[in-house]
């Protein structure tokens, strides 16, 4: 049972590459400081240079998922910045590594902000668990991050949205580096005498169902695991702030580990800085999209224990996959759809939903079994039409959409995870002439709504509107939207700069 290595897509339309600086590396992040009033001098530190012991990824459509179950990571069921949209560009491979040292710690003498997107399952909730497909999109809401330099010998992380903010001596956390640095053995997880001793020293002596508890392992496992194997990282704070609810089934412990990996690696120097002066996005090249996916994947099993790989590679990857039967599969372009994305608000219990299937699988078997083909035909269908959607937008697919969309949600009420809450979505977007169907594990939790391009936003508003009356938290969105990308400060929402002023 290994780490999953996310496949690359062997016929999409290459990014263009970057053009280098003269040792071969990006020229550096965040070009003007930024605008948070803090000193800071360039960091001197100790650098291991990363060598990788393996292949660069090759050209394989899909590649086996070698752990996890057909569970989703936050619960949810499981069971690009390629394709039609260009969202910043990468470097080759190769620049990440030269001179890694001194441009590791000259890019930490300014703040480096990077977000990676939450995910939805558009199609396949529940037939995945049976070995049908699924398809997961990266949602257009973001979990940011930003690292800054500090010269105070502490290592800082700030949680805005659960209220956390704890600190740490660097040389009380260097302490416990050699527990850390058996590297990335594929075979083997977080072990459970790392995870005891990071509770004793994070002080966590209550159960681990706490966000804030699970979000502070996860944190501490990353950064002496990764300072362990690539070089340590200096003193620094981290502030870590999210558009996706928790619990929510949409990915925002995945979002936040991937974020955690890229900063950690980028900030010891195992990566490099794909953003230029003149860039206001940008992305690792996949090789070292394939490194970060693969210690989020650690960051997850902190959280979760035995998750499926799923949500941290939608997380870094972006756009589209398939998943089946424990093979992950990226969609080469992917159009961009908007969405209303629901949440009900209303608690469910993700293994009583799966058993629940199973016995009516079991009980009536010549009944549920093809109605979860048809769900297969259903998700397969909708990659089909999404790939054309990309080649060639238009209008005319929408219908077919709305129509796969209300296809299966009969199918999941039939199989048992509707609940009353969801059919109130469907019942209030209906009257606005929009298509509905519950997203994840049903039983409540979250529902998305399919958008025209052309639909009116008075409209958007107003159904909007009925659905908060309904007690529901209700946000416009996108799927398809592109991982774990770095930003220019120029870039990120006024929002998104407030938080990271105020902290």
């Amino acid at each position: 049972m290994g780490l999953p290595r996310p496949p690359t897509p062997p016929s999409r339309s290459p990014l263009p590459l970057t053009p280098l600086g003269r040792r071969g590396r990006a020229r550096g992040c965040h070009p003007t400081p930024a605008p948070l009033g803090r000193a800071g001098s360039p960091l001197v530190r100790q650098h291991r240079r990363l060598t990788h012991g393996r292949p660069v990824i090759g050209s394989a459509v899909s590649r086996e998922l070698g752990a996890g179950s057909p569970l989703g990571a936050e619960g949810g069921l499981w069971g690009s910045s390629w394709g039609s949209q260009r969202v910043g560009e990468v470097v080759s491979p190769a620049a990440g590594r030269r001179d890694a040292g001194g441009a590791a710690a000259a890019m930490l003498a300014k703040p480096l902000t990077l977000s990676a997107p939450g995910k939805a399952i558009l199609h396949g909730e529940h037939a995945v668990v049976h070995g049908k497909a699924a398809l997961a999109v990266a949602l257009n809401l973001r979990t940011f991050l930003q690292i800054r330099p500090s010269t105070d010998g502490r290592v800082l992380i700030c949680l805005p949205n659960i209220g956390a903010t704890l600190n740490w001596d660097t040389v009380r956390l260097r302490a416990r580096l050699p527990a850390f640095s058996a590297g990335l053995d594929e075979s083997k997880s977080p072990s459970p005498e790392q995870m005891d001793a990071l509770k004793e020293f994070a002080g966590i002596t209550t159960g681990l169902q706490a966000t804030e508890s699970l979000a502070i392992l996860a944190f501490l496992y990353l950064y002496l695991a990764i300072s362990a194997n690539y070089g340590q990282i200096p003193s620094v704070e981290i502030v870590v702030w999210s558009e996706l609810p928790t619990g929510a089934g949409l990915g925002s412990s995945a979002a936040y580990s991937v974020c955690l990996s890229a900063a950690l690696l980028t900030a010891c120097g195992a990566i490099g800085c794909p953003l230029e002066e003149e860039k206001s996005v940008a992305r690792w090249p996949e090789e070292e999209l394939d490194l970060i996916n693969r210690w989020a994947f650690r960051g997850e099993q902190v959280i979760h224990g035995k998750p499926s790989g799923v949500d941290n590679s939608v997380a870094t990857w972006g756009g589209v996959l398939r998943f089946q039967s424990g093979k992950i599969t990226l969609l080469k372009r992917v159009p961009t759809p908007r969405i209303l994305l629901t949440n009900t608000k209303v608690s469910r219990s993700t293994k009583i939903l799966v058993a629940g299937v199973k016995d009516k699988i079991l009980k009536f078997p010549a009944i549920m079994n093809p109605v979860l083909a048809s769900i297969d035909a259903i998700s397969h269908e909708c990659e089909r039409v999404l790939e054309a959607m990309a080649m060639s937008p238009s209008q005319e697919y929408y219908p077919v959409l709305e129509e796969l969309f209300d296809i299966n949600q009969h199918h999941l009420n039939v199989i048992g995870v509707g609940h009353s809450s969801l059919d109130s979505v469907c019942r209030v977007t209906a009257a606005y002439g929009l298509h509905s169907k519950l997203t994840g594990a049903g039983g409540g939790g979250c529902a998305i709504t399919l958008l025209r391009p052309d639909t009116d936003p008075l409209m958007v508003e107003s159904a909007r509107r009925d659905l908060s009356a309904c007690g529901f938290e209700c946000l416009e969105t996108s799927i398809g939207a592109p991982g774990i990308c770095l930003h220019s400060l120029s870039s990120l929402k006024a929002e998104v700069l407030h938080v990271f002023n105020e902290v």
